[in-house]
């Protein structure tokens, strides 16, 4: 007797074990892709939605270029001083919407939707935007 009430017990809770193992599963693949940056797709580890727009991971506003294209930098030089570009870390890799471009000396910079990335130098503290249509040819980006 004390051997059926054990087999039913076992039996009784085998489908719970089921349930609970498969909601777990569900409620992991769905967390995994919290925090992607929805809209942004498969953002790398230094880009981050901030209010709106794209930031690096202290927070400073991101930025793209008009002249840039073909998935090339424009601005090297004086410029990339003025304009940090938003370098990759060697072996990074691409993902989404999330590029990486080979600049005039070398260096690897992302790119979002084909359009490099970069932050304004005057820019000192996070939410600022000071770089938004400057000459009418740098704008915020925005996921």
């Amino acid at each position: 007797m004390a051997r059926l009430r054990l087999t039913t017990a076992a039996s009784l809770l085998r489908p719970a074990a089921l349930t609970l193992g498969c909601a777990s599963v569900l409620l992991l693949a769905a967390c995994s892709g919290m925090g992607m940056g929805g809209g942004a797709g498969n953002m790398p580890p230094t880009v981050k939605v901030t209010d709106g727009v794209l930031t690096d991971p202290q927070g400073l506003t991101l930025y793209t270029f008009d002249r840039d294209n073909g998935g090339k930098s424009a601005c090297n030089g004086a410029c990339a001083t003025n304009w940090p570009p938003l370098m990759a870390a060697p072996g990074t890799n691409a993902s989404g919407s999330y590029t990486i471009i080979t600049r005039e000396d070398g260096g690897k910079q992302w790119a979002y939707r084909g359009m490099p990335l970069y932050r304004f130098a005057k820019d000192a503290k996070p939410g600022d935007r000071g770089g938004d249509n400057f000459n009418n040819v740098w704008h915020v980006a925005k996921p």
